[in-house]
């Protein structure tokens, strides 16, 4: 069976977006976000830079959360923008304290994070969030 929609959305002032609401804990990106132990590592990213020349770089969150988004969702470095721009959740994960509707990053910035974050460094981070996952399993 069918049934019409009284009423759809016909442009996006008749779209409710409650901003004012909190994330919901139980979403798959928020619980992984507890599950790294982002500034365990971050010491060993900022060794890829020097301390007093350049840019300041992105942090740590920011590259190893655009990663595991693209990797995750399997997407390409453009599309990993895209949707980290129109999704609060994916924004929380990489490190952001307020949903913003601009892009976090050029996608070029993505060649760079995977030259910075060495394969090692990706399993050790996977092992220390498979202990973590386990012990509030065990914790529950």
């Amino acid at each position: 069976m069918y049934r019409k929609a009284a009423s759809t959305p016909n442009s996006t002032e008749d779209f409710e977006f409650p901003l004012e609401e909190k994330l919901s804990i139980d979403n798959r990106w928020v619980i992984m976000a507890s599950l790294i132990p982002w500034s365990e590592f971050e010491e060993e990213y900022a060794k890829n830079f020097a301390e007093d020349m350049g840019a300041p770089a992105l942090s740590f969150r920011t590259a190893l959360g655009a990663l595991i988004i693209k990797e995750k969702l399997g997407i390409s470095d453009r599309e990993t923008v895209e949707q980290i721009k129109e999704n609060p959740y994916l924004q929380y994960f990489i490190g952001r304290r307020e949903y913003s509707k601009e892009a976090p990053f050029d996608a070029s910035l993505l060649v760079r994070f995977r030259e910075r974050i060495a394969a090692s460094l990706v399993n050790q981070i996977n092992k220390k969030m498979v202990e973590e996952a386990l012990k509030k399993k065990r914790m529950k």
